[in-house]
């Protein structure tokens, strides 16, 4: 019995670690969801690259015309084909087509119908003796004969391109005879011909009643045939060999150093040809080539995830962040394989750089040169001349990112695009003189590519505007135009609180220069501090900078009203943003600005008059606390600019203690301890306050004696 108890109890020990440790892997998994989630979005991403990519193998030999070899000595791999270059191809297949002639049928059927019709309309109208009408009608037919037999041509726009003694195959009976185009009649000139034919016969007869029977009963019965020429065309067309030699397995095709003559470079394009296919006809090669693709695509998504997760965590973390950016790369390297695909010429019609200048207009210099250029790698490794299209579209894009730095306007992206023109054809231009040592091969066509490549990426405004609703986001250009002190809720907070509009204009200036100081969204914190105090709309004169007179309304409520009063000013602010279209990242000074602190002035004079029936949590604002740098400097801004404007006698001396005793009280009641701002910024921020209440209070420094 001891024994069985013991196993029982062994049994149930082993049973709860197990369950304790189930637990725990849940509660790991439940605490780190959020990364799993961004692992199957990289995951997600990863295979949609893979999944499109073209499965070329890829010519690991890279080749220049009249440069030297630069690898190892080439022996063929296996029997090959050379092929003729384009030029080649492109004079024999004009030289074939040459040689074929247009062709026409002869309708003979036309012909013998127009005869009869002939004879009808003889027998009919002719009333003399019997023997006569015999000879006329075998006058008449006579004609008729000579003028049907040589043929008359119907009418075609191919006529109007053919010289009179161009050649064409007339076919008759099932046989084509070449004949020249001027042997044959038109309907003018066989009228003209029976005109001629019927004077120059001798007789009494009715020459006015041939000549309108012969032309009412002539009919054209030679017709071009389009069928019949394109078969032509094609057949000649198709008996061209693409090839005109081989080169046999093991047999040297270039040595080492030597340079690569129009002749080599001929094999070298017909081996590069002749590779992919043979390697793609291996099933273990198309394996290969897929596990190939898949491990070099998910160290380029590996080094992303690490380096978002290493050196910018603040974009990291943000799952939204992350999906824009996966989907940004995938909107440009997705068309890119399909066009590898359809069409590899036109390659460079895809506008890889408005990748780059998306990720500008989110995000910052670094982040688009990263995401960039793992984009770009992404989409060498399926491209022809994978160097080339890097070093290309390397270089542009970094111009571009550099025209988009300093962006203030629409105008920066319109003048972006024809810079990113211009880099291209300057590119172009000097891989013509590196590579071909001229301007011979240039090509218009190419030019005209890179003018619609640049033409696309004015495509990213509309684009910005779309992703930026879709996730949330808020570029520079969206803060400009809610900057904009005529947009509808600053002209509302100019006309009905005009104190509180001067207030926060003097409040965006403290914190675009404190953010210039210590680096920061300059253009978001200007554009918080404009709307952070629209909530006075609603009651505008119980705040103090809107009282013209000395009546004060807060003489007629007690103090926990009055604080109600001004504490609900926030909330009214994020109702009025709401009800305006104002992004949330604006809201967010809204809410912040005065994160939980109390409203100081009521809750002592609320504490004077009743110490011991005093609610702390009704004289508090309902928070949150600031969460970022900008945040945070609203609320010394904030505090300080409303301060000094009780300050009677401002000196240099009382505004420095004024800012000092503001943010120090501000840390102490811990309201920065969700920023990541430090001490040094906050001491920083403390001097430009001060040196800006200086300027604005015309206070003279006080030099030493």
């Amino acid at each position: 019995m001891f024994f069985i108890g013991k196993q029982i109890n062994y049994v149930v020990c082993y049973n709860n670690l197990i369950m304790n440790k189930i637990n725990s892997i849940f509660d790991k998994i439940r605490h780190s969801y959020y990364n799993i989630i961004k692992v199957l979005f990289f995951i997600v991403a990863l295979f949609l690259v893979v999944w499109q990519m073209p499965r070329t193998v890829k010519f690991k030999y890279e080749y220049r015309k009249l440069r030297p070899w630069q690898h190892e000595s080439l022996y063929a791999p296996f029997n090959f084909p050379v092929y003729k270059d384009d030029d080649k191809l492109r004079t024999e297949r004009e030289t074939a087509l040459k040689n074929v002639y247009p062709i026409f049928n002869f309708n003979t059927v036309i012909t013998e119908n127009g005869r009869d019709q002939l004879l009808d309309y003889f027998n009919e109208q002719w009333t003399g003796e019997y023997e006569q009408g015999a000879l006329y009608q075998e006058l008449i037919l006579k004609i008729y004969d000579s003028i049907e037999n040589r043929g008359i041509i119907a009418h075609t726009d191919l006529l109007n391109s053919l010289k009179p003694d161009a050649v064409i195959d007339v076919v008759k009976d099932r046989v084509a005879t070449p004949r020249r185009l001027y042997e044959f009649y038109t309907m003018k000139t066989a009228s003209e011909a029976v005109t001629n034919m019927l004077s120059l016969e001798n007789g009494i007869f009715d020459k006015a009643l041939m000549n309108r029977l012969l032309l009412g009963a002539l009919r054209q019965n030679i017709f071009f045939s389009a069928d019949l020429t394109k078969r032509a065309e094609e057949q000649a067309l198709s008996s061209i060999s693409l090839t005109f030699g081989m080169v046999q397995k093991d047999e040297l095709i270039i040595s080492e150093g030597e340079v690569v003559t129009e002749d080599k470079y001929v094999i070298l394009n017909s081996l590069e040809r002749e590779y992919d296919s043979f390697a793609l006809d291996n099933i273990l090669s198309r394996n290969y080539l897929f596990y190939g693709q898949l491990m070099l695509v998910s160290l380029i998504f590996l080094v992303l995830f690490f380096t978002l997760h290493l050196l910018r965590r603040d974009i990291f973390d943000q799952l939204r962040s992350i999906n824009l950016i996966l989907i940004l790369m995938l909107l440009v390297i997705i068309p890119s394989f399909l066009i590898l695909k359809l069409a590899p010429d036109l390659i460079y019609l895809m506008p890889v750089v408005i990748l780059a200048m998306l990720l500008m207009t989110f995000f910052d210099v670094r982040v688009a040169m990263v995401v960039q250029t793992l984009t770009i790698v992404i989409i060498s490794l399926a491209v022809p001349n994978p160097f080339q299209y890097f070093f290309v579209q390397l270089i542009v894009s970094i111009i571009a990112i550099f025209m988009l730095v300093k962006r203030n306007s629409r105008a920066s992206y319109f003048w972006t695009s024809l810079v990113v023109f211009a880099s291209y054809v300057v590119v172009y231009f000097g891989m013509a003189l590196l590579f071909d040592g001229g301007f011979e091969n240039l090509k218009i066509g190419a030019i005209g590519v890179y003018a619609l490549n640049a033409l696309f990426t004015m495509l990213t405004l509309p684009l910005a505007f779309l992703f930026e609703r879709l996730f949330g986001f808020i570029t520079d250009l969206t803060l400009l135009e809610l900057s904009n002190t005529n947009s509808p809720l600053l002209r509302k907070l100019s006309s009905e609180a005009p104190g509180t509009f001067q207030h926060v204009m003097q409040v965006a200036d403290l914190c675009e220069e404190a953010l210039y100081a210590i680096g920061g969204n300059m253009l978001l914190a200007r554009a918080g501090a404009l709307y952070h105090d629209v909530g006075k709309i609603k009651n505008p004169y119980y705040f103090i900078e809107n009282q013209n007179g000395k009546y004060n309304p807060h003489d007629d409520v007690s103090y926990t009203e009055s604080a109600q009063i001004i504490i609900s000013h926030v909330i009214d602010g994020i109702e009025l943003c709401r009800k305006y279209y104002v992004p949330e990242q604006i809201i967010d000074f809204v809410r912040t600005h005065h994160g939980t602190r109390r409203t100081e002035y009521f809750y002592q004079m609320e504490l004077r008059e009743n110490p011991d029936a005093v609610v702390e949590s009704e004289f508090c604002y309902h928070g949150p606390i600031p969460f970022s740098k900008e945040t945070a400097v609203l609320m010394m801004a904030d505090s300080v600019e409303a301060a000094s404007r009780s300050m009677k006698e401002p000196d240099e001396q009382t505004i420095s203690s004024l800012v000092d005793n503001i943010i120090d009280g501000q840390v102490k009641s811990e309201q920065f301890v969700n920023t990541d701002i430090t001490f040094r910024d906050i001491n920083t921020i403390k001097k430009v306050l001060k040196k800006k209440l200086l300027n604005v209070y015309h206070v003279r420094i006080a030099y030493p004696n």
